[in-house]
């Protein structure tokens, strides 16, 4: 508790002393983050707000249903907001997320999480750009949610890229004011690369930075069904099952049982060599290295991209380097992106230091700035 205390009144202080910006929103900022910090405890935003009303929707775009999850503030919606969860088993209904979407509600955004295809599978794919485009284009229809049209994205890591994607898309391009990613990429290849041998690119040095194991099997799962072989299917299903369970797990027994594809996925996820792995990529079967095509917006014109970016990522994660915001940030216009760098975010989870902490203030303090020309 005392540390929550101290953390808002260094925050508030901060507030105080930044020229440029509203002191209301500024405090609001800090409470957003203590309420990230408390969770389901109690804190000043939940002291001082109504609970958001949550309720289940579900609405029709072009013949295609969707179902998601509606977060209402009590008071009238200042912006829409599109909260696009990544890669995560549970879903729209991760506990993380749902408390997230509260703590955005109670400072007036209309918060609304989709069930995209594939998502509490691990899979990322490129029909989840489709998705993301019709379900905002619902959110943007409604004015009650999205008053004179005021409506961005949130999206965490690889939900990043369908979401940056689906902004490129012409019936939502325009209307996209805002996109914030957490841990989000620019160059697919170049995430394949970090998560498979460690390595990834800072200027123009190699540096190197131990992987988060699990994500090279969660990659290995999602993609296990775009092989013509049901056996190889099997195999890589029964391996990344595995290794997901346990990092060392010995796969002695089911290797030389792979065919030509499954070998191929197999050799470039257990590649440890950064110099390969373009060469080893073009090995994968076709419907892999289509997906990847697809998804990576490194490959796509960003000039057209009219949504102003607001990019946080942590240097230690170890699923997505850090450079890849910094990427990002470079392929848009100077003044279209803000990015914020902070120690002690790892990947998604935040633990993070004092100085971290100002950093992520003045990002909650942008996102709000998105609600409203006001400063409230």
């Amino acid at each position: 508790m005392l540390r929550r205390m101290f953390f808002k009144l260094i925050l508030f202080g901060g507030v105080l002393i930044l020229g440029g910006c509203s002191l209301q929103r500024g405090y609001r900022a800090a409470l957003v983050l203590a309420d990230v910090a408390a969770a389901d405890q109690p804190s000043r935003l939940k002291k001082t707000t109504a609970p958001p009303e949550r309720s289940p929707v579900s609405f029709i775009v072009d013949g295609r249903s969707y179902r998601a999850d509606l977060y209402r503030p009590r008071e009238e919606a200042l912006a829409g907001l599109l909260l696009i969860p990544g890669a995560a088993e549970e879903g729209k209904d991760d506990p993380r997320l749902v408390s997230l979407a509260m703590t955005l509600a109670r400072v007036r955004f209309a918060v609304l999480v989709p069930e995209l295809t594939g998502l509490r599978e691990l899979k990322v794919g490129p029909g989840n750009i489709r998705e993301v485009r019709d379900v905002f284009a619902w959110l943007v229809s409604r004015p009650e949610l999205s008053p004179q049209g005021r409506a961005g994205m949130m999206a965490f890591s690889f939900g990043a890229g369908p979401a940056i994607l689906a902004a490129l898309e012409p019936a939502i391009q325009g209307k996209v004011q805002f996109i914030l990613t957490v841990g989000g990429y620019h160059d697919l290849v170049e995430v394949l690369t970090f998560f498979t041998t460690g390595y990834f690119q800072k200027g123009d040095r190699r540096r190197y930075l131990a992987p988060n194991v699990y994500g090279k099997w969660v990659f290995v799962r999602s993609n296990a069904d775009r092989l013509s072989d049901p056996a190889d299917q099997r195999i890589l299903k029964i391996m990344a099952e595995r290794r997901m369970t346990d990092p060392g797990a010995s796969l002695n027994d089911l290797e030389d049982r792979l065919g030509p594809e499954g070998e191929a996925v197999y050799t470039f996820v257990t590649n440890r060599d950064p110099g390969r792995v373009r060469f080893l990529l073009q090995d994968l079967p076709a419907g892999i290295r289509e997906d990847i095509e697809e998804l990576n917006p490194a490959i796509r014109d960003l000039s057209s991209l009219r949504a102003r970016l607001l990019l946080v990522h942590g240097y230690d994660d170890n699923i997505i380097p850090y450079t890849q915001s910094i990427a990002l940030a470079r392929a848009v216009p100077e003044d279209q992106s803000r990015l914020f760098l902070v120690q002690g975010l790892v990947h998604v989870d935040i633990e993070p230091g004092l100085l971290s902490r100002w950093r992520l203030w003045r990002a909650v303090d942008a996102l709000l700035a998105e609600r409203s020309e006001v400063g409230n």
